[in-house]
């Protein structure tokens, strides 16, 4: 399947990645620009190229018959978000459950343009105890970007203006919403 996404990814589709998924066990990968419903299949593609467990979570009624199975086969991970009001913690809590587990979540919580992103994938981050990789879907340049982990400093706003650095001049798929 490496192979075949390999392919896909850069003979037929033409792009390029740029960076190394770094090897952890645990992290919360933060996916930008999130533009289009484009860039979920985008991501399945460059998870099999990379051929690593990438994960994501959804809410529990998603995992229910009939397409239950596809959301798990996909890498996604139920969140009971009605009995907890604390989703953060929900989130935290399935590391600390799994020894396998990089949570791919898009910061800026929606697929248009928002003037500051949502800081959960933070405080995920933060309070699970791991780094957090940045993955940059640049449409424009026809790359996927990878950057170091970055372990949270609790310093929210420095940590936010270095990771808007790392994603500057990165368009979305719909570019005026990146």
């Amino acid at each position: 399947m490496q192979r075949i996404a390999s392919f896909i990814f850069h003979r037929l589709m033409g792009w390029q990645l740029v960076g190394r998924f770094p090897e952890v066990d645990q992290c919360v990968v933060a996916v930008a620009p999130h533009t289009s419903w484009v860039d979920f299949p985008l991501g399945l593609v460059v998870r099999s190229m990379l051929g690593e467990p990438i994960h994501y979570v959804g809410k529990k009624s998603l995992f229910k018959p009939p397409f239950g199975w596809f959301f798990r086969w996909t890498g996604g991970a139920p969140v009971d978000r009605g009995q907890r009001k604390d989703t953060v913690q929900a989130v935290a809590d399935i590391f600390s459950r799994r020894k396998v587990f990089r949570l791919a979540l898009a910061p800026e919580g929606t697929r248009k343009k928002v003037d500051r992103w949502r800081t959960g994938f933070y405080f995920i981050a933060q309070r699970a105890g791991v780094p957090i990789v940045l993955v940059a879907f640049d449409f424009g340049k026809k790359q996927v970007k990878i950057s170091e982990p970055r372990f949270p400093t609790g310093d929210f706003e420095a940590d936010y203006a270095g990771y808007r650095k790392f994603f500057e001049g990165v368009k979305g798929y719909v570019p005026e919403f990146s």
